[in-house]
């Protein structure tokens, strides 16, 4: 099975669903409408020239600057029988973040979206337990999120000139 085959007969099903297909590294990903994330799922897993039957990992990235998509959720399968695994994306706006839980097919989804709602605060509609599980319940904000500075620019014992970059320190 390759990258190939695998576009070709996702396009077939999807359409314009999905797009921006590449291949970093050698592995195929692309990009799919975040409210067909299950039926993607689902005809991964039921087709059987794909056979997708095991989810390794469901993750976020926030992308700050992409107003409207500023949360993408990361899927990523693998079919065992022929050791190939691939990755798709689902955008969503950060001001609603919701999509729809891969728990109705893959139990292992359960943990992973909990860990991915606990640190980006995406509501995964239809999971069974989605609560925090790292952080307590009474944070009011998501940690992973690029929402801070990475650092006090206040501070003054972080000058540059402690770190030998400038000043005037030879």
């Amino acid at each position: 099975m390759t990258n190939e085959t695998i576009q070709q007969k996702i396009q077939d099903k999807f359409g314009e669903s999905v797009r921006g297909f590449e291949t970093p590294y050698g592995m195929l990903t692309f990009e799919i409408a975040a409210d067909k994330n299950i039926e993607l799922l689902q005809y991964l897993y039921d087709e059987p020239d794909l056979a997708f039957r095991f989810l390794t990992d469901v993750t976020v990235v926030h992308y700050p600057d992409d107003k409207g998509r500023e949360l993408a959720i990361v899927y990523h399968l693998h079919n065992l029988v022929d050791n190939v695994r691939f990755r798709f994306k689902c955008f969503i706006d950060i001001n609603k973040p919701e999509i729809n839980s891969a728990t109705v097919l893959f139990e292992s989804a359960n943990w992973q979206e909990r860990e991915a709602y606990d640190f980006y605060g995406v509501i995964f509609k239809g999971h069974p337990n989605l609560k925090r599980i790292m952080n307590v319940e009474e944070m009011d904000y998501f940690p992973m999120r690029k929402e801070f500075p990475l650092e006090d620019q206040s501070r003054t014992d972080k000058d540059d000139e402690m770190f030998g970059r400038g000043g005037s320190v030879n």
